[in-house]
């Protein structure tokens, strides 16, 4: 486990530094996010082979594949000809010239240490697979496939309404984001609680349920729901409304709204 977890770090290490020099060389921090989803894939496929052939297992990877190429290329298409993220931009302008080296440590480095906590399942349940719970996998490639399907949907809608020009300015509130505020990130939820089951179904690793609990943390608390809303609260007309009638992140019925 140990030369796993070892193996593991130093791929997240080398893929961040990879990227942070990119990064420079573009003056664009925000291409971070397109490697979030790759690394994870880095991740896997080094557990994979690092393990034991006999103990290996190929499913984690494979599914972590799937979801990480799709994000990190949706990612890229989204962000492609844009300019820098407005978090960097600012971080930039405040920083000046050591924003190099503060974005190492604060972007680069400390999305690095979380995605080896988030992986730990992948690592864990790849690389030592001591057993076969066909039921408990079976629940979790449904909760993968659910996530992946809202994720995947849920960004489609939302990149198919913000190319039609008569939508600029406007909230959607249509599809899947008629029940939730945040379909994308419900999906990204389920993906690695998803990814958990399975990982347990092969390994009794039950302390890497560390991995989802912070997952879910960031997308509800921290990185995700919580950063978004704030912004979306003041820029978008409407967005009071919208947040009156739809829940914030698990789907539920549209709430009926009265007006005094």
């Amino acid at each position: 486990m140990l030369n796993v977890m070892l193996a593991s770090a130093a791929a997240i290490a080398c893929l961040m530094l990879a990227i942070w020099s990119l990064s420079l060389w573009k003056r664009d921090a925000s291409i971070v996010d397109i490697g979030w989803g790759l690394g994870f894939v880095l991740v896997a496929w080094t557990a994979y082979w690092i393990a034991d052939r006999d103990s290996a297992d190929w499913l984690l990877p494979v599914l972590t594949t799937i979801w990480g190429v799709r994000l990190s290329g949706y990612l890229f298409w989204r962000n492609h000809g844009q300019p820098e993220d407005y978090r960097y931009r600012e971080m930039r302008a405040k920083w000046g010239s050591a924003f190099a080296w503060i974005s190492l440590l604060t972007v680069f480095g400390l999305q690095g240490v979380v995605m080896f906590f988030v992986a730990l399942p992948l690592q864990i349940g790849t690389a030592l697979a001591d057993r076969d719970l066909a039921w408990l996998k079976v629940v979790g490639v449904i909760v993968w496939a659910a996530g992946l399907c809202f994720e995947s949907v849920g960004d489609w809608q939302l990149a198919r309404f913000k190319a039609d020009p008569a939508n600029k300015g406007q909230v959607l509130d249509s599809g899947l984001w008629r029940y939730t505020r945040h379909p994308n990130y419900f999906g990204d939820f389920l993906v690695w609680w998803g990814l958990f089951l399975i990982s347990l179904s092969l390994t009794a690793a039950w302390w890497t349920i560390v991995a989802p609990l912070l997952m879910s943390l960031l997308l509800m608390r921290v990185s995700g729901v919580t950063l978004l809303e704030t912004k979306l609260s003041t820029s978008k007309p409407g967005y009071a409304e919208y947040v009156a009638r739809t829940n914030a992140f698990f789907p539920g019925p549209v709430k009926t709204t009265t007006s005094v």
